[in-house]
């Protein structure tokens, strides 16, 4: 089986703790449901710098990276099925960007 890189982009700083426990349980549980296709749970990043030819940009770009998780699937869309149940996509606060990884 494949193995895709799960890109998260957004979410949002939960309000108070009881918000905070809410969000990690509900990621806990879409983890868990995937069982052992969850490859690396991942983390969350910080900011990021954008490095190019025309040099460093401090911002994150258009679309900052805020976590990551990798996964095992037969397809890009089997893999992408299950990013849908993402906590940032069922709350409408972020997106999923889904790839293979491919071996070199």
């Amino acid at each position: 089986m494949a193995q895709f890189i799960f890109a998260y982009h957004g979410g949002k700083k939960p309000d108070t703790p009881e918000d905070g426990a809410k969000v990690m349980q509900a990621w806990k549980d879409w983890m868990g449901s995937m069982g052992d296709a969850l490859i690396v749970p991942g983390a969350p990043v910080g900011m990021s710098k954008t490095v190019s030819a025309s040099g460093l940009a401090d911002d994150g770009g258009a679309n900052p990276l805020s976590g990551y998780s990798v996964v095992e699937a037969v397809s890009i869309d089997a893999a992408s099925e299950m990013a849908k149940g993402c906590p940032m996509v069922v709350d409408g606060d972020g997106s999923v960007e889904v790839a293979e990884i491919l071996e070199m």
